[in-house]
């Protein structure tokens, strides 16, 4: 006799794999129709995620460090606390947070200002539409995103709003000329071994330059260096 036929069973389903993370974003504004505008505008990307809104600086401290977003959109004018200030109690608690400035207006020096404290782009507001997403993407890649363009170097975008704003009189915070030739060629982007090839100095000793300077200026690392002679025109930024 012949074995009866079994019915062939379909193979089962496999559960579908969840949607990769989106871009978490918390929105600080306190007006509530820019929160809504910014909201419907990123939800309409499929990549981005909007985790957290709120209305004032102290807030916006709370919400980031609970939530930790990957991308915190700050008001620069708000009440209670002010966006930079805010930001800068953000930055000791959540330093891997990138945050956006969003603003009306803003001075070159508040600008200078806020990239030193940690701020990874500035948003206006009448660029919200063309630049917003545009701004996270560039954030999220690693770069930065000022005068409405991306910036991949910091530094040079540092000096180039330097030499919009006047220059006050120049403070050496008590380091010797040695040590402002160097802090000249961290700006530069020079090596330790490049620094003692042109000073005739052992990589030894430029080390021991570098470590005074830090302790000098409050910085610590090569990058914190540039920005701080950058701001405290510690550099001749003339081309």
């Amino acid at each position: 006799m012949t074995a009866p036929t079994r019915p062939v069973r379909s193979a089962p389903q496999r559960a579908a794999r969840p949607a990769t993370p989106g871009i978490r974003i918390v929105i600080a504004d306190d007006h509530p129709v820019v929160r809504i505008g910014v909201r419907n505008m990123l939800q309409s990307d499929r990549a981005m995620e909007v985790v957290g809104e709120c209305g004032d600086g102290d807030e916006a401290i709370t919400q980031t460090l609970e939530l930790l977003p990957d991308i915190l959109l700050l008001d620069v004018y708000m009440p209670r606390l002010p966006g930079i200030e805010a930001m800068r109690a953000i930055m000791n608690g959540s330093p891997t947070v990138k945050i956006i400035l969003l603003t009306s207006t803003i001075s070159t020096q508040q600008i200078i200002e806020a990239l030193q404290i940690g701020a990874r782009g500035i948003v206006l507001k009448d660029a919200l539409a063309d630049h917003l997403t545009a701004a996270i993407r560039a954030v999220m890649g690693g770069d930065y995103w000022i005068g409405g363009r991306r910036v991949v170097n910091l530094v040079g975008a540092l000096h180039e709003l330097m030499q919009q704003v006047a220059v006050p009189d120049r403070k050496t915070f008590g380091l010797t000329p040695r040590e402002m030739e160097v802090v000249g060629c961290i700006v530069e982007g020079c090596s330790n071994r490049d620094i003692a090839k042109q000073f005739s100095l052992s990589e030894e000793t430029v080390k021991r330059h570098l470590s005074n300077i830090f302790d000098k200026t409050g910085v610590s690392t090569r990058l914190e260096l540039a920005m701080f002679a950058i701001a405290h025109h510690l550099v001749n930024l003339q081309q």
